[in-house]
C-alpha cells in the first residue's frame, strides 16, 4: 500500500524523510483525487502478470525502459538528483514502476502543499500530466525503476513555472478547479 505524508518545511537534505511531527497520512483516495494513481506489481514475473499487461494495453505503455540511479550508475550523481529535485511538470503521464531500492516523488496538492509518496519495491505510480512535481531517492542513494511510455519517450520536464502551458492548464481544469 503507499505511503505518502504532508512533508515539513525543513531545508534539511532532500532524502531525509521530511515528515511533519505529528505525521500527516495522505490517502490513497486523496491522491487519486488529484489525478496521481498507484498500483502495486509483484517484481518477480511482472511482465507476465495479466493485471500489469492489461494496464499496459488500455493506457496504451507501448515503450519502456530500466534506469538505475545511484552514486556507482549515474555520473555526476549528486548534480543530477538535485536536478530531478527541481519542481516541474511533463505534457504527458510520468509512470514509474520501481523494481528495486527506493526514492520519493513529491507533489503539489490542489492547495501547493507537498505531499512526498514513498516508492519501493514493486510500486507504480503515475503523475498526470501537468501537476507540479520533483523526485529524490532516499538515504539508501539507490533505485531501479521501469519508466513507461505512450509512444516514443519524451523526458522534457518544464521548470515551474509554467502555468500557462496547456498541460498545466489542463490539470488544473481536470483536477483543480473542480476541488475549488
Amino acid at each position: 500500500m503507499v505511503n505518502a505524508w504532508y512533508m515539513d518545511g525543513s531545508s534539511d537534505d532532500q532524502r531525509f524523510l521530511h515528515q511533519k511531527n505529528p505525521n500527516e497520512d495522505v490517502s490513497l483516495d486523496t491522491l487519486k483525487s488529484f489525478g496521481v494513481e498507484y498500483f502495486f506489481f509483484d517484481v518477480e514475473g511482472h511482465e507476465e502478470n495479466p493485471e500489469y499487461e492489461k494496464l499496459r494495453k488500455d493506457r496504451g505503455y507501448s515503450y519502456q525502459d530500466v534506469i538505475a540511479v545511484s552514486p556507482a550508475t549515474l555520473p555526476n550523481y549528486e548534480q543530477k538528483i538535485k536536478s530531478f529535485f527541481e519542481e516541474h511538470l511533463h505534457v504527458d503521464e510520468e509512470i514509474r514502476y520501481c523494481m528495486d531500492g527506493s526514492g520519493y516523488f513529491d507533489v503539489r496538492d490542489p492547495q501547493d502543499r507537498w505531499i512526498r509518496i514513498e516508492l519501493v519495491k514493486g510500486d507504480m505510480i503515475v503523475l498526470p500530466a501537468g501537476i507540479y512535481h520533483r523526485f529524490t531517492l532516499d538515504t539508501k542513494n539507490y533505485i531501479k525503476a521501469k519508466r513507461l511510455f505512450v509512444g516514443e519517450p519524451i523526458w522534457t520536464p518544464h521548470n515551474r513555472p509554467c502555468d500557462k502551458m496547456p498541460a498545466r492548464q489542463q490539470y488544473v481544469k481536470n483536477f483543480i478547479t473542480c476541488q475549488s
